[in-house]
C-alpha cells in the first residue's frame, strides 16, 4: 500500500519558530532609566558592606557610642543641662548624625577608589549605566549604610541611662539625617574620583571630615564661643546638619531663635546638596582621573 502523507504531519506556519528579532542598529534597547542595572549595582554595594557588617556597621556604632560614655562621664556630672535637657540627651542626636555622615563618606569613597587601585574600575564604567544612574546607585548604598549605623547607634543609646530620644519634629530628623548622609556620600564619591591611593582618601577623612564633624557643635552650643569662632562655626555646613538633626529630637537648636531659622537651614542644606550633586555628575561625566 502506498504511504499516504497526512497534512497534519507538517507544522503550520504559526508553529514554525520565528527567528529572534534584534533591534536595528542605533535603536536603544534601554529607554530612559536602566532600573534593573541601577538596582543591581545598588544591591551589589549593599551586600559588599553587609558581608562585613561587624566592621562597617557595628564597629562604627560602638566607637561613636564611646564618645557618649566619655563625655557624659567627664562633662555630664552635677546635673549639667544644655538647651534645657541633661548633657547626655543633648549630645546623643549629634553623635548619631555624626556617625551616619562619617560612614556615608567612608562607604562612598572606598568602593570606587578600591576599583581604581585594583584595576576593576571597568566593572563600574562598562555596564550600560549612565553617569547619573551610576552615581545614584553608589550614593543610595552609602546612605543605606549611614541609616543602618544611625539605627544601631540609636538602639544602643536608648540603653544608656539618662538619654531621652523622644522625637519632637520627625520631619527634621528625617530631612537632616538624609541630607547629611547624602552630603557626605557626595563628598566621598568626589574624593574617590580624585584620590589615587588610600592615603589620599585617609587625608581627606583625617584633616577635613573629622575636624569639621567634631568642631560643628556636636558637644556644645556655639553661643558659648567667641564671636569670631561663632562666625567660623556658622560657615561650617556640618553645624546646620547636626543642629537641625538635634532640633528634631529636642525641639530646640542653636541655629537661631525661631523655628523658621531651622527651616531656612533645611532649605539651604538641600540646595547645597543639589549643587554638589551637579558638580559630582559633571566631574564623573568628564572621565577625569577615570578614563585614560
Amino acid at each position: 500500500m502506498a504511504d499516504q502523507t497526512n497534512s497534519t504531519d507538517f507544522p503550520t506556519p504559526t508553529e514554525i519558530p520565528q527567528p529572534r528579532r534584534f533591534p536595528t542598529k542605533g535603536e536603544p534597547v534601554i529607554h530612559q532609566v536602566n532600573w534593573i542595572g541601577l538596582k543591581t549595582l545598588y544591591m551589589k554595594e549593599v551586600r559588599r558592606f553587609f558581608k562585613v557588617q561587624t566592621q562597617t556597621i557595628w564597629a562604627p556604632a560602638i566607637t561613636t557610642l564611646l564618645f557618649l560614655v566619655i563625655f557624659s562621664v567627664a562633662l555630664g556630672r552635677g546635673g549639667r543641662e544644655v538647651l534645657g535637657v541633661n548633657f547626655a540627651t543633648f549630645v546623643a542626636p549629634g553623635l548619631i548624625v555624626m556617625g551616619m555622615m562619617q560612614n556615608a563618606f567612608a562607604n562612598a569613597s572606598f568602593a570606587f577608589l578600591s576599583g581604581k587601585i585594583q584595576g576593576t574600575i571597568i566593572d563600574y564604567l562598562m555596564p550600560p549605566l549612565s553617569e547619573s544612574e551610576l552615581m545614584l546607585a553608589m550614593i543610595a548604598a552609602a546612605v543605606t549604610r549611614a541609616f543602618l549605623v544611625g539605627l544601631a547607634l540609636a538602639a544602643a543609646m536608648l540603653l544608656w541611662p539618662s538619654v531621652d530620644l523622644s522625637i519632637a519634629h520627625p520631619w527634621a530628623v528625617v530631612w537632616f539625617g538624609l541630607m547629611g548622609s547624602i552630603f557626605l556620600a557626595l563628598l566621598g564619591f568626589m574624593s574617590s574620583i580624585w584620590a589615587e591611593k588610600f592615603d589620599h582618601n585617609a587625608a581627606i577623612t583625617n584633616f577635613i571630615i573629622a575636624p569639621l564633624s567634631l568642631l560643628s557643635g556636636t558637644f556644645y552650643v556655639i553661643d558659648n564661643l567667641a564671636p569670631a569662632f561663632q562666625a567660623v562655626s556658622r560657615a561650617n555646613p556640618f553645624f546646620y546638619i547636626i543642629s537641625g538633626f538635634r532640633f528634631g529630637f529636642l525641639g530646640q537648636s542653636d541655629i537661631g531663635d525661631t523655628n523658621l531659622a531651622v527651616l531656612h537651614s533645611a532649605i539651604g542644606v538641600g540646595l547645597l546638596n543639589a549643587t554638589l550633586a551637579v558638580a559630582v555628575y559633571l566631574v564623573l561625566r568628564s572621565g577625569w582621573k577615570l578614563k585614560g
